[in-house]
């Protein structure tokens, strides 16, 4: 979500746009008890930064509000600050918050929707957090937004990453499917692809490690068909079989650049996810390469990635059809190039900087437009 603002604020700035930000770093909280009461208090109501955003509006006399991320230290309480002056408010969706505190619909090892039915009260029955005061804060301050409506009463327009996180706001967040539109994540394109996936040498994995990245289904899929795989991400306790060895080899990319190269090295990236995912965007950072992607058959990532079009799907959290499909791909370097072939020709279409401001702006347009006919922008 980070990179995903930073590069559309940079886009927006290129086509002339004035971009003002109001940005709050949850880093600057102290550690321990105090800063975890500051982001408990704050997530409910941001007494400071709802002050220093209004007083900001009325300075700074915005056209439209671009919303990315509000918790912990905003607060969805600036929504209704823009309503009360009349500006719309255009909010890029990351994640599943509006439907789940804990932000992904995951629960013990497995896709949990127990908050659907069962309202925000299931994160404290089940201590989704891990710890019970920290499950109460999240479910409390989700359950206090849905039922003042501070997203559906004050935002104009939602833009989803995918079709299918667009379907699922309008199925169980209560959004109407006319305020929420799709827009990919711009993706920075290289200049160039790779002369020839076929020729990479090892099987890719970025990202995080934690459970619902599926980091373990691809080391036993790995391991099952003996190809190589290197895993880029941070290195987390609940990944199991990690150790490098011949076959496994894990490191850290310390910049944009090296996790290029890393891409560019590769045959082929896995997606082993086992959540449904938003976007997926190392998918489409690795096709933008040329290089075609195995993904899990769930969710947005089976919709970033086409099967038998920019990749390969199989079931979600099986190393055993994943190690079937790595194979089949592996051994076929026609496949192999003409799947790296149509990600690449396929990224560049749907997800340039420059295709992706021209989409915003739209947006933007038709928001202000609609606002203007009922009287809400002077």
């Amino acid at each position: 979500a980070d990179n995903v603002t930073l590069t559309t604020i940079a886009a927006l700035r290129s086509v002339g746009v004035q971009v003002d930000e109001f940005v709050r770093d949850s880093r600057e909280l102290s550690s321990g008890l105090a800063g975890q009461l500051i982001a408990f208090s704050d997530g409910l109501y941001a007494h400071r930064a709802v002050r220093e955003f209004a007083a900001r509006l009325d300075s700074e006399r915005p056209d439209l509000v671009h919303v990315h991320e509000l918790y912990p230290l905003i607060s969805p309480w600036v929504l209704p600050q823009c309503s009360r002056r009349g500006i719309p408010v255009a909010m890029s969706v990351y994640d599943f918050r509006l439907t789940c505190p804990t932000h992904n619909h995951f629960f013990d090892g497995k896709v949990c929707t127990r908050c659907l039915d069962e309202t925000e009260v299931a994160c404290v029955r089940q201590n989704c957090r891990g710890n019970l005061s920290e499950s109460a804060a999240y479910a409390m301050r989700n359950a206090l937004a849905r039922q003042l409506a501070l997203f559906t009463k004050h935002v104009s327009c939602f833009i989803t990453p995918t079709r299918f996180t667009a379907d699922w706001l309008v199925q169980h967040a209560g959004i109407r499917s006319e305020a929420v539109q799709v827009l990919p994540c711009p993706i920075e394109i290289p200049q160039t692809p790779v002369p020839d996936p076929a020729a990479g040498t090892y099987l890719a994995f970025a990202g995080r490690f934690v459970p619902e990245k599926g980091a373990d289904v691809a080391i036993k899929a790995a391991r099952l068909c003996g190809v190589p795989l290197r895993l880029a991400g941070d290195r987390h306790q609940s990944v199991t079989g990690l150790e490098n060895d011949d076959l496994i080899h894990h490191f850290t990319t310390g910049n944009r650049q090296e996790l290029n190269d890393f891409y560019r090295g590769a045959r082929a990236l896995v997606v082993p996810s086992i959540w449904f995912e938003t976007f997926a965007t190392v998918a489409s950072e690795a096709m933008s390469h040329g290089i075609p992607v195995l993904a899990s058959r769930i969710g947005a990532v089976a919709e970033v990635v086409q099967d038998g079009v920019t990749g390969l799907h199989f079931e979600a959290g099986n190393a055993d059809d994943l190690a079937l499909k790595l194979r089949a791909l592996w051994d076929n370097p026609d496949l192999v190039r003409s799947l790296g072939r149509r990600a690449r020709a396929h990224v560049v279409s749907n997800c340039s900087p420059d295709t992706q401001v021209d989409r915003l702006l739209t947006i933007y347009r038709s928001l202000l437009a609609a606002d203007v006919r009922h009287g809400h922008v002077q």
